[in-house]
């Protein structure tokens, strides 16, 4: 069970225990105050948009394409975008870091 680090709306961080097999936006949408996530996880909607920490990045596999249209549309996006439903959670992920970007 990989453990997160989560920044909220109001910049608090705090840890989450989560389960290997779903996507980092199952719980983050648990959360009090955390993603959205209309959509269910189907990549079609960005309400689960998160800022992954820079150290991060590069760990995790590329966005598909369209997750990158999806962001593309975002006037909160950055260079470290990512839709939390396209990151799968599994135990070398323990430790990552992200921050819920605002809603849109």
């Amino acid at each position: 069970m990989p453990t997160l680090r989560v920044i909220d709306r109001d910049g608090v961080e705090r840890e989450l225990n989560a389960p290997s097999g779903v996507s980092l936006m199952e719980p983050l949408r648990d959360m009090d105050d955390g993603v959205g996530a209309i959509c269910g996880g189907m990549c079609s909607c960005a309400t689960c948009h998160v800022y992954v920490d820079p150290e991060w990045v590069d760990r995790l596999p590329a966005p598909m394409s369209d997750e990158g249209d999806m962001l593309g549309d975002l006037r909160s996006r950055r260079d470290n975008s990512r839709l939390s439903c396209q990151i799968m959670l599994d135990e070398s992920l323990g430790g990552l870091k992200v921050q819920i970007a605002p809603e849109e």
